[in-house]
């Protein structure tokens, strides 16, 4: 089972250190990432935790899912493999005229 969470329902204020620190207690933390906008390079309010092994992982989620951070409520659980979204091309170019 995968080790990698999701974690929703973050303040837009908390750093990948923030997140690091938060489920430190919970086990080892392989790597924290809070998402941001690639234009304003604001946080998104989720991110993602890797934990050292699945037990921990499984911990983390009980401890923390639902409780509060920050006034907001947390969402943790398994976080699902990325979906491939493709390739957008671009489109409406000259080659697809001719």
């Amino acid at each position: 089972m995968n080790k990698k969470l999701y974690v929703g329902g973050l303040s837009y204020s908390v750093t990948d250190a923030d997140l690091q620190k938060l489920f430190a207690s919970q086990g080892t933390v392989v790597s924290a990432k809070v998402i941001t906008d690639k234009m304003t390079d604001r946080s998104r309010g989720f991110g993602f935790v890797e934990m050292g092994t699945q037990e921990e992982a499984e911990k983390a989620i009980q401890a923390l899912n639902g409780t509060q951070h920050e006034g907001r409520t947390l969402t943790v659980n398994i976080s699902k493999p990325r979906e491939d979204r493709g390739s957008s091309g671009g489109g409406g170019g000259y080659r697809d005229r001719y």
